[in-house]
């Protein structure tokens, strides 16, 4: 079992830059595929990005060229570089794991408690 933490969110201007950070606590880190989604007011949540233990990385179309999933496996701590962000960017970002690298949210049996990103026009 792994236990997620989520830091970095904030308030942003658009064109600016964010970076997430999820710690995780557990065993076994570096054999989890790691991901992050997001939920904004209304909708449901999404797929952002994930990555797997040997660093294969997948992106939604619409992150891909402005968001970079990274995994430091000595600290078990994922990231999530956000760059060129957008209004519609804003949501509660989540992260979240388990061994299977999907983009549905039934892919995954671990999440954090999620990060509150807006971004202003």
């Amino acid at each position: 079992q792994v236990q997620l933490v989520e830091s970095g969110g904030g308030l942003v201007q658009a064109g600016g830059s964010l970076r997430l950070s999820c710690a995780a606590s557990g065993r076994a880190f570096s054999m989890y595929v790691m991901a992050w989604f997001r939920q904004a007011p209304g909708k449901e949540r999404e797929f952002v990005a994930s990555i797997s233990w040997s660093g294969n990385t997948y992106y939604a179309d619409s992150v891909k060229g402005r968001f970079t999933i990274s995994r430091d496996n000595a600290k078990s701590t994922v990231y999530l570089q956000m760059n060129s962000l957008k209004p519609e960017d804003t949501a509660v970002y989540y992260c979240a794991a388990d061994f299977r690298q999907g983009i549905l949210e039934p892919d995954y049996d671990y999440w954090g408690q999620g990060t509150q990103v807006t971004v202003s026009s």
